[in-house]
């Protein structure tokens, strides 16, 4: 396996997430013109500057690394995939964003041998980073979007870590913008206490904090929208899995579309009762 240097790789790649996060956020406050990609999903100009930026610092940091990036894969341009490559959303949770929500981040994954080993994730409204220092450690940190010269060096981190569920009365996050009865099906076989519901990738973070116990997908996701929230939750102790209990992997199928999909905060619960 490729090994990386995660630490060094995280405060290289700092700067331009975070100024990602500063550009969306002055796009937040101004309103955006909202544009319609082939597939029908939305698109602004936060999302192609946002990019632009993460594109620059990703070359800076691992020029070696070819770069699989949202809004440049509905232009066109897919690059070949090697041993590694990074996945890069640049604005996860459009549809959130152009309703005026804060649930929106800069996403930032690094795939390996099909399987997601580092992430990086920015919410810059909450000022939360997360990021993969580490196998088994991941961490967050408080970081303003117009912090001139952000590090992690000398920086307060708390470690993120999962719970161990209680099986009478579990915390389930689901999509704010995605909502579907097979997912209210799905959770009939659990005992589910409080559903909490999220746009983009911080309903990993929430997992891999300790805040809920599992999150499901059953509709369609690309690799971009999960790598780094999934690399994070590994770290913190979770697991990604499709329905029938294996790993969630990568570099699959050629339009790089996730099957199914639950995000457990530890190993994957049985369901009770159908």
């Amino acid at each position: 396996m490729t090994t990386f240097d995660f630490p060094a790789l995280a405060e290289e790649l700092l700067p331009s997430v975070i100024a990602a996060g500063a550009v969306e956020l002055r796009h937040h406050a101004a309103g955006v013109a909202v544009e319609r990609k082939p597939d029908s999903s939305p698109v602004t100009a936060a999302d192609r500057e946002a990019e632009a930026l993460v594109l620059e610092g990703l070359r800076a940091a691992a020029p070696e690394v070819p770069v699989v990036a949202e809004e440049s894969v509905a232009a066109g341009d897919v690059p070949l995939k090697g041993s590694a490559y990074f996945l890069v959303d640049p604005l996860d949770g459009t549809r959130e964003f152009i309703k005026g929500s804060g649930e929106f981040t800069v996403n930032i994954g690094l795939v390996v041998d099909g399987v997601p080993v580092f992430g990086m994730i920015y919410a810059p409204v909450i000022r939360a980073l997360f990021v993969t220092l580490g196998a088994g450690r991941a961490v967050e940190a408080a970081i303003a979007a117009d912090e001139r010269a952000p590090g992690l060096a000398d920086r307060p981190l708390r470690a993120l870590a999962t719970r161990q569920p209680d099986f009478d009365a579990l915390t389930v996050v689901t999509s704010r913008s995605h909502r579907a009865a097979s997912v209210e099906a799905f959770l009939e076989g659990y005992a589910v206490a409080e559903i909490r519901r999220h746009g983009s990738s911080l309903k990993f973070c929430q997992i891999a904090r300790g805040d809920a116990d599992f999150y499901v997908r059953l509709g369609p996701t690309n690799e971009w929208d999960t790598a780094a929230g999934q690399a994070i939750l590994a770290a913190a102790g979770g697991r990604v899995t499709t329905l029938d209990g294996a790993p969630l992997t990568y570099g699959n199928t050629p339009d790089m579309i996730n099957p199914p999909f639950v995000a457990w905060g530890r190993d994957p619960i049985a369901p009770r009762k159908r």
